[in-house]
């Protein structure tokens, strides 16, 4: 090998890698990206390995669909001065943490007495409590559980997708049974008074080994495919103990309250242990129904169309938050929300705020943001690809999601939501985030909470939206971007009612003024 020719190919290798690694594409991923350009020169992950290495030249129609890809020039990977001293934070979460004080009030014992009496002073129950305690861990974990990923691996042995076929050989290896039972939909009222049709899906039952779903839902593939796959994740990692929720739609929200139980109103530890499993055996349906490589790959192909839960008999909720999971960009959050504003689930792993309590209903919510929008006009069918910037404490979010109205196994509407923070991707691509942000915010107030996209800012969002290869970051550009709000004066939108509900401080005006006095 000439030197000449290994210091290009060093050079050009080193570069293709740095783009991979910074936009948090395996090498299997990149070669099914170069398939998607062009399906003639796309290479395999070993061949991709040795032109990272420097062993190996890309050809002239490969090195074409890199630059497609990562939207760079030729000449870019040509010019071999051209170095990247570019560092990209790799540790932990930068969140600035406080010390609690004084820190005898955060004692073990004091915490174990206030805890319950605050939730009963603000009719929140222990499952509720215990939900809010799940959703910040996943949080923190950014939906990443590994031993339930492996642990369905394991049983399902990665097939993609999974037929109820598949799922009924599993039943019959680990020795669990399916009977069907008869019950129609009923009225049930929400504490607020609102009226909503409830369906009884699915139990187990410890005694027999029995799982008993509802026939109400034997045309619903997609939705006995999850209630098995749940079931089967309790049996898997509890031991088909019995101590796991059953499945409702309606009634509480699209919550799952226990057979022939009152819901409890105060803090009792097994509400955490029924939520935390709960929590675990819907994440290993998901694991088990969507296997991370496989369907990373398929959703790769697909460009992230959330359409193509119709293709694998998926519902799009289990569709929108395995995307939250197995995506390498993490900066992700979603959304289930029933009308006129009940929130049943969220995830906010792209740290998001949401003007929400815990399954509340809020009576006035920033009228810009996307869900709300789609939730007031539920005649919409199709996806609405949305973007939103948000300013809060001085810093700007840029945000791109997708909304899609759907309905639950009682019939009742409802609204899903996915979307990503695209903070990080502006820095992946080394814009001047901060100017591109305070840009397109500005813009955007200036014009009363909403723009179209100028060119220049259209073509930056393309250019992200192909690079993580998501057709509907693509598509939003040619809608209108509006500022969101977290309740605040900063949302032109929101401005008059945030006005309205102020509330002033006299004391610290009085302070103000005594001590502007006294100088």
């Amino acid at each position: 090998m000439k030197p000449s020719f290994f210091i290009k190919t060093h050079f050009l290798g080193s570069k293709i890698k740095h783009l991979r690694k910074s936009n948090k594409m395996t090498l299997e991923d990149l070669s099914i990206r170069c398939y998607q350009v062009d399906n003639t020169s796309a290479p395999s992950v070993s061949y991709l390995s040795l032109i990272e290495s420097g062993q190996r030249s890309p050809s002239e129609k490969l090195l074409k669909s890199i630059c497609v890809i990562f939207q760079k020039q030729k000449k870019w990977f040509n010019d071999q001065n051209l170095v990247e001293n570019i560092s990209f934070d790799t540790s932990a979460e930068n969140i600035s943490s406080f010390q609690l004080e004084p820190n005898f009030l955060f004692s073990k014992d004091i915490l174990e007495k206030t805890i319950p009496r605050l939730l009963s002073q603000t009719s929140t129950s222990g499952r509720q409590f215990a939900n809010i305690l799940i959703r910040s861990y996943q949080e923190k974990n950014k939906n990443q559980f590994n031993y339930i990923e492996k642990e369905a691996e394991l049983i399902g042995g990665k097939k993609f997708p999974l037929s109820i076929d598949d799922i009924l050989s599993l039943y019959k290896k680990n020795n669990l049974n399916i009977k069907w039972f008869k019950r129609e939909s009923f009225i049930t009222k929400h504490d607020t008074g609102q009226q909503i049709r409830s369906l009884f899906r699915s139990f187990y039952n410890q005694e027999n080994k029995t799982i008993y779903i509802n026939s109400k839902m034997k045309n619903q593939t997609s939705r006995i495919k999850y209630d098995l796959s749940t079931y089967l994740a309790h049996k898997v990692l509890h031991g088909g103990d019995g101590i796991v929720s059953s499945h409702a739609s309606g009634g509480e929200l699209g919550g799952s309250p226990k057979p022939f139980e009152k819901l409890s109103k105060s803090f009792e530890q097994k509400d955490v242990l029924y939520a935390w499993r709960d929590f675990e055996c819907s994440f290993f349906a998901g694991a088990l129904l969507c296997p991370k490589m496989p369907f990373r790959k398929a959703m790769n192909k697909a460009q992230y169309d959330i359409l193509t839960y119709k293709k694998f008999e998926l519902t799009p909720a289990v569709l929108m938050r395995r995307l939250t999971a197995i995506s390498p960009y993490k900066k992700w959050h979603y959304f289930d929300v029933y009308p006129p504003g009940y929130l049943r689930t969220m995830y906010r792993g792209s740290d998001i705020p949401i003007p929400w309590g815990n399954s509340k209903l809020i009576t006035k919510p920033c009228k810009q943001w996307g869900i709300f929008k789609h939730l007031n006009n539920l005649t919409i069918k199709k996806p609405i690809p949305h973007l939103s910037i948000l300013k809060e404490n001085n810093n700007i979010y840029l945000y791109c999601s997708i909304s899609l109205k759907t309905n639950d196994a009682a019939g009742n509407p409802h609204v899903v939501c996915t979307g990503i923070n695209l903070n990080d991707a502006l820095d992946m691509q080394e814009y001047n985030k901060n100017q591109i942000l305070e840009e397109i915010y500005l813009q955007c107030f200036k014009s009363g909470g909403s723009i179209e996209l100028n060119k220049k800012h259209k073509k930056i969002i393309l250019q992200i939206g192909i690079i993580l290869n998501i057709s509907w970051i693509i598509d939003s550009i040619n809608n209108p971007i509006d500022i969101i709000c977290h309740t605040s004066a900063d949302c032109p939108a929101c401005e008059s009612q945030v006005k309205q509900a102020k509330k002033i401080s006299w004391t610290n005006q009085i302070r103000k003024d005594i001590l502007k006095q006294s100088l």
